[in-house]
């Protein structure tokens, strides 16, 4: 089911061993170049071409781009006990973990009269995006809008697609959990489009263009998040999901297999690793998957994810080359099953899982991390979604007459030193008698 890259007995540089990372690269590019010609599309037409990609893509027609107070009532009134209980216990844990993530203020003191204040500044307005097509996540408003709000930010908009079974209203599943956490301001829109609608703005739905723009989704998302950058800032590209699990022959075959295959699961295009020293564990993994992927629900999309060339067993001779195997793929998720984790020397990852006790899966909903990650080794670079993502820092300098005396002659210098006088000179006016 997963195909093998044998790496034991090579010596390979950082090229090389980029080189032999599978990915879906044709599928990225694709998405890309579709993503693009859909974000110019309502960045031209607005609620028209909002309304032509929601019958082209979710098959729905005439139904309320902007969510009716009512439907965001209704659907929490009608949100079963236990699925309110899982959401208020996740809310809890991601505003723990979020609040974590805002530095305080800080003041450097140079001298006397010198200072240097280091605040942080939330955004004005943010867009954030739950995916909606092959499964409902709920999960994801959360992991969205919590970070938002611990950072302060003041205008919170959400977006997920129509859905068809619905009558063109979001999933109500999705619609409660914006509920319970107050988002008031909620779009009938999915993918690229919805993208752009928040870069973009559209007035005849009364939707302002937003600063940030966030969230998980399939690669026309995460590529749609390309084509805005610079006009929005953008968290993470975070697209089509990944999983890369480190084992050793102490890993437990039935437990990585698993987890390969709940990562597989949502999406064809989703990239299931598996990284080891031990032949016969990748044996025996693949046995499992056999076994399991079959009695599956969406046993059809796990299938398509595994075959597929983002997917593979990749054997090594130990584990160093485990480890940079690892941090060149920096994946999504990663999880280690050894008997000596070492989770320090795996240092490119949007999160890392040690332990057979701590699976993707609890990343998902309740660990109080964060899911919304970096995807396509964008790990190497880029951060998870964070109350971090929704805040600037700001300098804000404060320097008195004698403190600005002190470095005066060490400006004026600096300043006929890179042919700009006219610096020096604004600080010597300071000083005519």
């Amino acid at each position: 089911m997963l195909r093998t890259i044998d790496l034991r007995g090579r010596a390979l540089t950082p090229a090389e061993l980029l080189a032999t990372v599978p990915r879906a690269t044709a599928a990225r590019a694709d998405a890309l170049a579709k993503a693009a010609e859909i974000v110019a599309d309502v960045a031209a037409h607005g609620e028209l071409a909002l309304r032509e990609q929601a019958d082209r893509f979710d098959g729905v027609r005439d139904h309320a781009l902007r969510v009716p107070a009512e439907h965001l009532d209704e659907a929490l009134a009608a949100l079963e006990p236990e699925v309110r209980s899982a959401l208020e216990e996740a809310i809890v844990r991601v505003r723990a973990a979020s609040a974590a993530q805002v530095p305080p203020p800080a003041v450097t003191d140079l001298g006397p009269g010198a200072r240097v204040i280091q605040r942080w500044q939330p955004v004005r307005r943010v867009g954030l995006y739950v995916p909606g097509g092959k499964a409902v996540y709920p999960s994801s408003v959360v992991m969205n809008v919590v970070p938002a709000q611990v950072a302060g930010v003041d205008e919170v908009a959400l977006a997920s697609p129509p859905q068809r079974e619905h009558d063109g209203r979001v999933h109500p599943v999705i619609l409660a959990a914006a509920r319970l956490l107050g988002v008031d301001e909620v779009y009938a829109m999915g993918g690229a489009g919805a993208i752009g609608a928040f870069a973009h703005g559209v007035p005849d739905l009364g939707l302002d263009p937003v600063d940030v723009v966030t969230g998980p989704g399939n690669n026309f998302v995460a590529a749609a998040k390309r084509a805005v950058a610079g006009l929005v800032g953008t968290d993470a590209e975070a697209g089509a999901t990944e999983i890369l699990i480190v084992a050793d022959d102490s890993a437990e075959a039935k437990l990585v297999a698993a987890d390969l295959i709940s990562q597989a699961e949502h999406d064809e295009q989703a990239s299931s690793v598996l990284v080891t020293t031990s032949p016969s564990l990748a044996e025996e993994v693949e046995r499992e998957l056999v076994a399991r992927v079959p009695l599956t629900r969406h046993a059809e999309r796990v299938t398509t994810a595994l075959s597929g060339p983002q997917s593979a067993t990749v054997l090594v001779d130990d584990l160093a080359a485990a480890t940079a195997f690892s941090n060149a793929y920096a994946p999504e998720h990663l999880e280690l099953h050894l008997t000596d984790p070492r989770p320090e020397d795996f240092v490119h990852a949007g999160a890392v899982f040690v332990g057979p006790d701590s699976p993707v899966s609890l990343g998902d909903y309740l660990a109080g991390s964060n899911h919304v990650l970096p995807t396509g080794g964008q790990a190497r670079y880029a951060a998870g979604l964070s109350a971090s993502t929704f805040l600037r820092p700001q300098q804000v300098i404060e320097y008195d007459h004698a403190a600005l005396a002190e470095v005066r002659s060490a400006i004026v210098t600096l300043a006929q030193a890179e042919a700009l006088p006219a610096h020096g000179e604004a600080v010597e006016a300071r000083f005519d008698v």
